[in-house]
């Protein structure tokens, strides 16, 4: 009788969290605009002119921490996505979330200490894409 090889399952969100580190600046920003759309690009960014979104897909660089929430931010929408419609995507980014206490994950990216709230976030994405 052979030995059974053990296969390790990949994770949801391993190609994402490639792809959130190495993708250039701009096509992180071109990908989560496409997911998200522009205004809630903008919001997480703490912009109101939804034309600094284009700037930085057409290669303006980031000030602050913008690069790092957004990178971030696209590694959930783009866990997401693998399950779920872009609509489907909005709708958790801005729903209220009982996996995250009843708070929204937009929110929380966008106001928190990100390196406090990613663990929760990401958490909150692989719950709902498990169905838990």
């Amino acid at each position: 009788m052979a030995a059974a090889t053990a296969v390790a399952l990949p994770r949801p969100d391993l190609a994402a969290h490639r792809e959130a580190l190495t993708l250039t600046w701009p096509e992180i920003v071109k990908r989560l605009a496409e997911i998200l759309g522009r205004k809630l690009t903008a919001y997480l960014a703490s912009i109101k002119d939804v034309r600094m979104v284009d700037r930085w897909i057409a290669g303006t660089t980031p000030y602050g921490d913008v690069e790092a929430r957004l990178r971030f931010a696209y590694q959930v929408a783009r866990t997401l996505s693998e399950h779920d419609s872009p609509r489907v995507v909005q709708a958790w980014f801005t729903g209220i979330n009982p996996e995250l206490g009843d708070r929204v994950p937009l929110r929380l990216l966008k106001e928190e200490d990100l390196s406090r709230i990613a663990p929760e976030v990401l958490g909150a994405a692989r719950a709902f894409i498990a169905g838990a």
